[in-house]
């Protein structure tokens, strides 16, 4: 019994789900009509949309693994499609052979707008009709890199695309991997501008790590305000403070800075700063020695 709807796809009859879905997908891209302009890549690319879409579905691919290409009246579907015309309905004819009420068709997003055919393609899903092409996918994604301090405090970012130079607006707390979407800087088609899809890596930074919205940062601390307690400036991505050490901090010490941190943007609340004490021991040769002598008498084992 043929079965051309296999051959269409270049699979075997015994394919699996994931092996059909990944032919058409190639195929589709190849007889894309607006990227392949070859006479006959059209009616490849209809054959192709509507292939899949019998055997991507269990129900019918069943009914077809039963009948074959007797459901065409015994061609195989190229001719089958060939012979109902130009202008017949091939979505009500399939569906009077098949059962349902769902449509045929390729990917949602892309092909040519307003021109008929079995369906678009491009980055969206699966979807639409043989009624004609859906809207193009005019979007555009990009990686970009921001310094770390601007990701907390938010600011511009400078970008090149397609010849255009332009400023992004980056939200104060925007975390590593999260996406923006920079309107009408996509490709442009008949007068239509996509966007542009940003995904965004933040830079390490060599003072600061992020938890959360919390940030944490190491501090130098003089064994002298360690011990006897004091004050020491600290400059942070908001501005410098003025931290009170009190006395006997021990090396690894937090002291937390209430709303230092990054900006949570649901809430709107800010996070907290944590300062790890580093204890700074002078060089025993910059030492009095006097003082060196009595500390080595008197300090404790």
């Amino acid at each position: 019994m043929s079965k051309s709807l296999y051959e269409t796809l270049d699979v075997s009859q015994d394919a699996s789900a994931e092996e059909i879905k990944k032919a058409y997908r190639r195929l589709a891209r190849k007889y894309h009509p607006d990227i392949n302009k070859d006479a006959g890549a059209e009616e490849k690319f209809k054959e192709i949309n509507a292939a899949y879409e019998i055997l991507s579905d269990a129900q019918k691919r069943q009914q077809y693994d039963q009948y074959g290409d007797n459901m065409f009246g015994g061609q195989n579907f190229h001719d089958f499609a060939n012979s109902q015309g130009g202008g017949a309905n091939l979505d009500d004819i399939l569906r009077s052979i098949f059962g349902g009420s769902g449509g045929f068709g390729g990917f949602s997003t892309g092909g040519r707008a307003g021109h008929g055919g079995f369906g678009g393609f491009g980055n969206a899903g699966f979807g639409g009709g043989f009624g004609g092409y859906s809207e193009p996918d005019l979007d555009v994604s990009a990686k970009i890199i921001i310094p770390f301090n601007v990701a907390i405090l938010g600011g511009k970012h400078s970008l090149s695309y397609n010849n255009d130079s332009f400023d992004v607006k980056i939200p104060a707390g925007i975390k590593n991997g999260e996406k923006m979407r920079v309107k009408d800087k996509g490709k442009s088609y008949q007068g239509q501008k996509g966007d542009l899809i940003l995904s965004v890596e933040v830079a390490d930074s060599p003072e600061y790590t992020r938890d959360g919205d919390d940030l944490v940062k190491s501090i130098d601390i003089p064994l002298k305000t360690a011990l006897f307690g004091g004050k020491i400036a600290v400059d942070t991505l908001y501005k410098e403070i003025t931290l009170k050490v009190k006395e006997d901090t021990k090396n690894g010490q937090k002291f937390r800075v209430k709303e230092y941190g990054a900006l949570n943007r649901k809430n709107q609340s800010k996070g907290d700063l944590y300062l790890v004490a580093n204890i700074v021991l002078p060089p025993v040769s910059s030492l009095d020695s006097d003082l060196k002598t009595m500390m080595e008498a008197k300090l404790p084992h």
